[in-house]
């Protein structure tokens, strides 16, 4: 899925994560080299290294947040595993800044204490840093990967009167070709197929994946994360791993316009 927070199609956040994974990590390393050597100007360089830390892992937790809530599928396994990195990296902020509060505040600082709460600190970074990168390259997060003659990715929101809607900017889409429509609250993809045009569920029924995401050819389409296959026009399976077919929705088309109904 193309990230809601990014710059021609180059997201933000995975840009910005870099620069306090360095900080932090920089802020264990210059205070093992003073515990090491017994030099303060290691100790003195590393709560400069945090507070850059520290505001860095802010900024690049604006863009992450709005991935969060605009990029990651709902109700997906994704959706899941970021909150748990999300999590994750607040604590990599809670216990790195609590390092920085206690050498700051206490005239005579236990480097034990502040190297153990860098030491877990850091560790938690792995751990956010692992689940961001399943984010990437499992679950696609952020990235645009439109297949050969896929189209230009389409999103559009639209609020119907007692569940039926006119569906604009199908005109464009050519055969095998989707968009991802809004509805109510409902993701519900608009695909133009070698008979007409389909709609169906957004969501993979087997971890949540984006179907707009997906691939379509000959009627099938395919889902990103795990390659379920399903039926557009009767929702039903015709590859796991996923189980249950697809809710698919009743469209009808007078002459250049389309209408959708929702149940």
């Amino acid at each position: 899925m193309r990230s809601k927070a990014s710059i021609n199609g180059h997201s933000l956040h995975p840009m910005l994560v870099s620069f306090p994974i360095a900080f932090f990590t920089g802020t264990l390393v210059f205070d093992l080299l003073g515990w090491a050597t017994g030099k303060t100007f290691y100790t003195e360089i590393a709560p400069v290294l945090t507070i850059a830390g520290l505001i860095t892992a802010l900024g690049a937790a604006i863009p992450g947040v709005i991935d969060l809530m605009h990029t990651v599928p709902p109700k997906s396994s994704a959706k899941q595993r970021g909150i748990k990195h999300g999590l994750a990296n607040v604590g990599v902020l809670l216990l790195f800044g609590i390092a920085l509060w206690y050498r700051m505040h206490c005239d005579t600082p236990n480097t034990a204490i502040i190297l153990l709460l860098e030491v877990a600190g850091a560790g938690l970074l792995l751990i956010a840093g692992w689940m961001g990168g399943t984010l990437v390259s499992r679950n696609q997060i952020g990235i645009d990967h439109r297949f050969a003659n896929a189209g230009k990715w389409m999103e559009f929101h639209f609020t119907s009167e007692n569940g039926r809607v006119e569906i604009t900017g199908h005109q464009v889409l050519k055969t095998d070709q989707m968009m991802l429509v809004h509805v109510d609250g409902k993701r519900i993809v608009v695909a133009k197929t070698e008979h007409g045009f389909a709609a169906f569920d957004d969501h993979c029924p087997h971890r949540g994946g984006s179907l707009a995401g997906g691939t379509m050819i000959c009627g099938t389409v395919q889902c990103p994360w795990h390659g379920s296959q399903f039926d557009v026009e009767s929702g039903k399976v015709k590859a796991g791993p996923a189980k249950a077919g697809i809710p698919v929705y009743a469209l009808q088309q007078v002459n250049d316009r389309l209408y959708l109904q929702l149940p």
